[in-house]
């Protein structure tokens, strides 16, 4: 089924958006994951007031021009698909490699976190970080 110009530009302007409205993404190569494991990823991932979005490369590329996500430009090629947080970064990093630990033929591409790029390695660090309601929980019960 050939996509119209109209659903382009629509697309487009969403990820022109998402891109615009968030400091951190992450790039997810998907290839070999079955729809059951990516519905179940996307819940996984929407849990954590995080966004999956399957993209297409060169309308990604357009998109974030312009961002600090202009760098990973270089890294949308193949089976690409963006996990965007706006919130919690860490919250987010500890499902995606969870998640990913269990799908052995998925693997991040590339990263930004907070507006800077990141190694896809450094995501497993990120993960191993307190999340924000874990870290407000232990400054409660210090105080």
């Amino acid at each position: 089924m050939a996509v119209t110009r109209a659903e382009k530009e629509t697309e487009l302007q969403t990820l022109t958006a998402a891109f615009q409205g968030t400091d951190t993404a992450v790039l997810v190569d998907y290839r070999g994951v079955t729809v059951p494991q990516v519905t179940e990823l996307r819940q996984k991932i929407r849990a954590t007031g995080s966004r999956y979005i399957v993209v297409k490369n060169t309308l990604a590329k357009r998109a974030s021009a312009g961002t600090p996500f202009e760098a990973l430009s270089s890294h949308f090629i193949g089976q690409t698909a963006v996990v965007f947080t706006g919130t919690d970064p860490v919250a987010m990093a500890k499902t995606l490699t969870t998640a990913l630990k269990d799908l052995p033929s998925a693997s991040i591409k590339a990263a930004v976190v907070q507006g800077r790029v990141v190694p896809a390695a450094a995501m497993t660090d990120l993960a191993s970080m307190p999340s924000k309601p874990e870290l407000y929980a232990k400054l409660l019960y210090v105080l």
